[in-house]
């Protein structure tokens, strides 16, 4: 289980995690080596996976969100693994999903223009055996964020200081 300085550690990591270990631990009232120590266990625990460098999708000519609804008919382990195979080898699917309801899977492609995703859905339909696929694209961003919400993180909702 998290404890609040675990919490705050991270708060301040999804932020950005290039601030150096001493800062963080000023920022929650520890040293720099109980820091560290703290970081490196939510790493080896899997609560941190990567550290990374988000991108502006416009500066890298990939400024066309779609969003992609597949539904099939095939439910064999098989097609699954084969779809699951051939979607990892999209790199312009960042999400998918699998998901309940209407729609089996939900997957989000960025592309630089409507021409590639034409090309994209192309390739989608030639290598996987789908009963329908609709896509939107999204017009407006409005928010995005990667940060997840820590209140939840100890097991009961909290509303958390951002100031402490």
């Amino acid at each position: 289980m998290l404890d609040k300085l675990d919490i705050r550690i991270l708060e301040i990591l999804q932020k950005d995690c290039t601030i150096p270990v001493a800062e963080i631990g000023k920022k929650v009232g520890l040293s720099t080596t109980p820091c560290w120590r703290r970081i490196q266990k939510m790493e080896e625990m899997g609560v941190i996976r990567n550290r990374v460098a988000l991108l502006d999708p416009r500066k890298v000519n990939a400024p066309v969100t779609v969003f992609v609804f597949v539904t099939t008919n095939q439910h064999s382990q098989d097609w699954l693994d084969g779809f699951h195979k051939a979607i990892e080898e999209f790199p312009e699917v960042v999400e998918f999903y699998r998901m309940s309801g209407q729609v089996d899977y939900l997957l989000r492609v960025v592309v630089p223009d409507i021409a590639s995703y034409d090309r994209f859905y192309k390739r989608l339909i030639q290598d996987v055996e789908i009963a329908d696929v609709s896509s939107s694209f999204a017009m407006e961003q409005i928010k995005f964020t990667t940060q997840l919400p820590l209140g939840y993180a100890n097991g009961a909702f909290e509303a958390l200081d951002s100031a402490s």
